[in-house]
């Protein structure tokens, strides 16, 4: 994945836009090919992330409510997703997440700079006690797993065969590592964007990918056997292992710190997201354009924010009939951000391997092992996120996230055949930004990212 985000940081610097990813694939097919590509991954974009926000609300509904299972609290026709109750409660408890994430964003721009700057000191306080005081629960309590048991032991709880039960495994550390684009989202709003957005990707991969290593080989020693694991009823099990390592009462100081994190996380991904879809609708790309692409007094994408409230809360409603319909639609979150990754190398690959040359991030000489290297690894990423998780394959059990991946890609194509050439973004913008970008680091740094007036970020400061 640190090929993949050299890669991206590569187009990001020499392209730092609000369109990010959909610019950054439609100039890596060149010239003729651009809106094509551009609008396809236009809606893949706008899709993955304003699901990703609803997908975190329920993740965040179920550290809540696992604490019923805790204390061992009987709920009404029982704790499962086979109960329309508990489902019920589940959807309401994630709508309030989704409004109150939202609601956030709605804060006065120079109020943001503490939200972000607390949610980075907690998610750096959860980060540190699970390091430390979880095992030190843990070795109190049900003791440590055997390194053997660690590295060597293998579960098959899929169905699948051997060897790609092993490979799906990637569905959670690959997952970890998407969206880390998210920097390139609001470079027009950055000083010095042509290196700060690039940097942003590749200092996020490495971040993410030794500490999340880390983190997840401490897990799996922090992890009860598999008797005990299989045995937990929590939607969530961590809470209940925070309760068996750490004690009940502990448990909920943690569920807080976790709870209050996913909130703050999905009203930052919003922030991301919404000038990410801003751009996109100011370029034509979306229906209701004119009215998303607008900015407010404050030059907030507002309408962008509403937009992904409308649609957030839309997708949880399907929580309520089922449980599979809705896990489906969230399954689709990181998928296509995983095609496009992969797609933006492929075409710098084949259609522009000799462009961008003044990127501040130019690859040189490994560009195209790492374009190659980007496109495998991203295949697999991708055919394990579209794959069944459970076989043999059932209406219950199919992953629909490959129907709704080729749902946003017809509409993409839609978008492109109807949508008139001179709509869509303006060319000049583009060729600016290349001339900027072939300019001495030192000018650049003593002027706008761009010449025309994007919306401003959510934090009260320019990102250094």
């Amino acid at each position: 994945m640190f090929i993949t985000a050299a890669v991206l940081a590569e187009i990001c610097s020499a392209l730092p836009l609000s369109g990010s990813i959909y610019i950054w694939s439609a100039e890596s097919a060149g010239p003729k090919y651009a809106r094509f590509f551009g609008f396809i991954v236009a809606w893949w974009s706008t899709t993955a992330w304003m699901t990703f926000a609803a997908g975190n609300c329920q993740t965040t509904a179920n550290y809540i409510v696992s604490q019923l299972a805790v204390w061992e609290i009987d709920f009404p026709g029982g704790i499962g997703n086979d109960n329309v109750k508990w489902r019920a409660l589940i959807w309401a408890i994630s709508e309030g997440v989704l409004l109150v994430s939202v609601a956030i964003n709605y804060l006065p721009p120079r109020w943001y700079s503490f939200v972000f700057k607390f949610s980075v000191a907690l998610y750096g306080l959860d980060f540190l006690l699970c390091v430390i005081w979880l095992p030190i629960g843990v070795h109190r309590t049900y003791g440590f797993r055997s390194a053997k048991d660690v590295f060597t032991m293998t579960y098959n709880g899929t169905g699948a065969p051997a060897g790609w039960n092993w490979i799906l495994s990637f569905l959670f550390t690959a997952g970890t590592m998407i969206g880390f684009d998210a920097s390139g989202h609001i470079a027009e709003e950055t000083k010095n964007a042509s290196v700060v957005a690039g940097r942003g990707i590749i200092s996020s991969v490495v971040a993410t990918g030794v500490l999340g290593f880390a983190t997840t080989i401490l897990f799996l020693f922090c992890t009860p056997d598999l008797d005990t694991l299989f045995a937990l009823e929590a939607p969530q099990p961590f809470v209940q292992i925070y309760a068996l390592a750490l004690g009940k009462g502990p448990s909920i100081f943690m569920t807080v710190i976790a709870t209050v994190g996913l909130i703050l996380s999905t009203s930052v991904a919003i922030v991301a997201a919404s000038r990410l879809i801003f751009a996109v609708a100011r370029d034509g790309v979306l229906p209701l354009s004119g009215w998303i692409g607008k900015v407010d007094s404050q030059r907030q994408p507002r309408n962008a924010v509403t937009i992904m409230f409308g649609f957030g809360a839309l997708i949880l409603c399907t929580i309520l009939p089922s449980q599979v319909a809705f896990t489906s639609l969230v399954s689709a979150g990181g998928i296509p951000t995983t095609a496009a990754y992969g797609l933006i190398a492929l075409l710098r690959l084949t259609m522009t391997p000799n462009e961008f040359k003044g990127s501040h991030f130019y690859l040189g000489r490994w560009r195209k092992p790492f374009y190659v290297a980007a496109v495998l690894f991203n295949a697999i990423v991708f055919a394990v996120q579209i794959s069944p998780f459970f076989f043999p394959t059932d209406a219950e059990t199919f992953n629909f996230s490959c129907v709704i991946l080729g749902a946003a890609t017809v509409f993409g194509i839609l978008s492109w055949y109807i949508v008139p050439e001179d709509k869509w973004l303006r060319r000049e913008q583009v060729e600016q930004q290349l001339r900027a970008t072939e300019e001495p680091l030192e000018a650049e740094g003593s002027r706008p990212s761009t010449s025309y007036d994007p919306a401003a970020i959510a934090a009260a400061k320019r990102i250094d």
